[in-house]
């Protein structure tokens, strides 16, 4: 299988789904602003996205995936199908049991995860109303994950891939057409995200039948491989996911702050997940399969090969699109969100969280290369103790910044928590005789930091001045900002072929 082929796949069909999701958030900011409303569903959305991060693509992809595979290659098709059917009936039972706890405790979840919101009784209400639509999500989501890891286990990666779309489809045909039928009208916001989970799950259904792993019930608690999965399950929680749980108690400063700070931390937060989807999950999604493969056959060579390419990539990728996000806020937010009730206040307080939040992109998309590192060997406890060293020093930088930097302190605290997070993965990586970086990385780097520099200076004085992109209508604004996205990326790219770069070096094939 050619990795960097299936990159491309899931980066393109990624890339389709953010697309849209920035069409959705221009709706979205253009429709309701950022405001009461928005704070309300941004909670009530998050608290779900959040179980979603955490137990269906953090915890229980990292378990399963490796135990998967691992089935595959040395147990053959029918115990495989046999470890789904037992997975698949376990998790949709617990689903059905924490959506339904969730939706009864409504009340007391927004009361935890945004105490600033008691304050104002109107918001609070409406925070657990559009909770109680959108918990059912996780049940949706997790499912998708499962058939998600199945389908990419198989190296069938554009489906799960795409699926995203369909949410974003959702919001869209909601916020546009139907929200004139709903009192308030931000409730066609939540109804589109339980819609949007049965459509995601309806999606995957014909894909896992072509395969033979399309699940039915069988339940057996016992089952050896279910509870491999259960077992590392436990720690991964809060191993992949600890840049979700800081978000989660951002949301709870945020809380506290002036009104619209949630909403200003979604958006630029939605910038972020653009190339941290494209590239970050992308990544993780084709080399966790690839590792655990490589780790089932030991394969000790390959795996740190592996993990040098998927190294190399994000470096020459994530960097650049760290400053360009830095050097282009302005452009972005403007041409994205500068619409109808999203005004130049809250245009300006965006451009500062993402400016924090670019700080930590180049780690929070390491930690995807890297963790993958250590789950297909199926080894918890480093990343996890890692996880909680991580999570007390991002809680420690959320006090220190908020007061002199408000909203974008918390957006600092989380880039620079992800820094730390994937220097000491990498750390260990190395210092359990995991990882062995291949020859040339000093001359590599250098060429990288040669080509940033350049697309940052053509960038600088190619950009227009800020109030610019404030008055200037909505298609000037497309059109400066995809001229200025073409320069970039074609001074970055034109001097790394200048200085010997070519995609063939790029190429690399797994069993």
């Amino acid at each position: 299988m050619n990795l960097l082929k299936a990159l491309a796949t899931v980066s393109g069909m990624t890339l389709v789904s953010r697309v849209l999701g920035f069409v959705r958030d221009a709706i979205i900011a253009r429709v309701f602003g950022a405001g009461l409303a928005t704070d309300a569903f941004f909670v009530a959305f998050r608290i779900p996205n959040l179980l979603r991060r955490l137990f269906a693509e953090g915890a229980f992809s990292q378990a399963f995936v490796p135990v998967l595979a691992e089935y595959k290659q040395r147990h053959g098709e029918a115990p495989t199908k046999l470890l789904v059917d037992r997975v698949a009936t376990t998790l949709a039972l617990a689903l059905i049991l924490v959506t339904a706890l969730g939706i009864a405790g409504a009340g007391l979840i927004v009361y935890i995860s945004a105490p600033g919101f008691t304050d104002e009784p109107e918001k609070f209400g409406l925070t657990v109303t559009m909770l109680r639509i959108t918990f059912p999500y996780i049940l949706f989501i997790s499912l998708v994950a499962l058939a998600g890891g199945v389908l990419n286990t198989w190296s069938r990666f554009a489906i799960p891939a795409f699926t995203p779309t369909l949410l974003n489809i959702s919001f869209i045909v909601g916020a546009l057409f139907l929200s004139p039928y709903f009192e308030p009208p931000v409730l066609v916001l939540a109804w589109a995200v339980f819609a949007g989970g049965v459509l995601q799950l309806l999606f995957q259904v014909p894909a896992l039948w072509r395969i033979g792993m399309l699940p039915r019930p069988r339940l057996q608690l016992n089952d050896p491989g279910l509870k491999r999965i259960l077992v590392l399950m436990g720690p991964a929680l809060l191993g992949v996911s600890v840049a979700q749980i800081s978000l989660l108690l951002n949301t709870i400063f945020a809380s506290f702050l002036q009104t619209g700070s949630v909403s200003w931390l979604y958006y630029a937060d939605r910038l972020m997940e653009f190339p941290t989807g494209l590239l970050g999950v992308a990544l993780g999604t084709i080399l966790l399969p690839s590792l655990s493969r490589a780790h089932a056959d030991e394969r000790r060579e390959e795996y740190s090969s592996l993990l040098d390419w998927g190294l190399r990539l994000t470096l020459m990728l994530a960097l650049p699109a760290a400053v360009a996000l830095a050097v282009l806020a302005v452009p972005l937010i403007a041409t994205l969100f500068h619409y109808g009730r999203f005004d130049a206040t809250d245009l300006a307080m965006t451009r500062q969280a993402l400016i924090a939040y670019s700080v930590g992109l180049l780690g929070l998309i390491l930690v995807k290369v890297l963790a993958p590192g250590f789950y297909a060997r199926q080894n918890i406890r480093t990343p996890v103790r890692i996880a909680v060293v991580t999570l007390i020093a991002t809680q420690v930088m959320n006090l220190l910044f908020i007061v002199p930097l408000a909203h974008a302190g918390l957006a600092l605290a989380i880039g620079l928590g992800a820094c730390l997070n994937a220097a000491l993965l990498y750390r260990k990586l190395r210092q359990h005789d995991i990882y062995h970086p291949q020859p040339g990385w000093s001359k590599f780097a250098l060429k990288i930091a040669a080509a940033i520099a350049a697309m940052a200076g053509v960038l600088w004085w190619a950009d227009r001045p800020e109030s610019w992109w404030v008055a200037a209508p909505g298609l000037h604004r497309v059109a400066m900002l995809g001229a200025l996205v073409i320069l970039g990326a074609s001074v970055y790219f034109a001097v790394l072929a200048a200085l010997g770069f070519r995609p063939r070096d790029f190429i690399r094939r797994a069993g």
